[in-house]
């Protein structure tokens, strides 16, 4: 079982910011907060951490193609809440992926998904949980 995820961040304030938001929107919420950090929790479930990087490594650029994580993916309850947080991302100016084939930029129809970009441009998924 996954225990937790922490991903350091170029800017704590704006990654706090988006994240907090968008999460909470799906049950997350903020279970922990330091300096340089802080935690999203969903109950018991993993949790993730973000954490402001260190100055000696902050000139490294993030890629989602290069070595490392390529995406999070969170699986949701139903269309409805992939359909609704896609309304949240565009109300909220988050840079929404594949507006073209979405909801199937997986193709197929049974892959109902929302691609976006978080502040660092990691991709983050919201996949529907069943095809109805």
């Amino acid at each position: 079982m996954l225990h937790h995820i922490e991903i350091y961040v170029s800017n704590l304030g704006i990654s706090h910011s988006f994240w907090t938001s968008l999460l909470a929107e799906v049950g997350y919420e903020e279970s922990g907060r330091w300096d340089d950090g802080f935690t999203l929790a969903h109950g018991h479930d993993a949790y993730l951490t973000f954490v402001q990087v260190g100055e000696k490594h902050a000139s490294r650029d993030y890629h989602r193609c290069g070595v490392g994580l390529n995406h999070l993916a969170f699986r949701v309850k139903g269309r409805e809440t992939v359909d609704r947080l896609r309304r949240f991302c565009q109300e909220n100016g988050i840079s929404c992926l594949y507006d073209d084939p979405y909801p199937f930029a997986n193709g197929g129809s049974d892959y109902y998904a929302l691609f976006i970009e978080d502040p660092d441009r990691i991709k983050v998924e919201f996949v529907a949980a069943s095809a109805g």
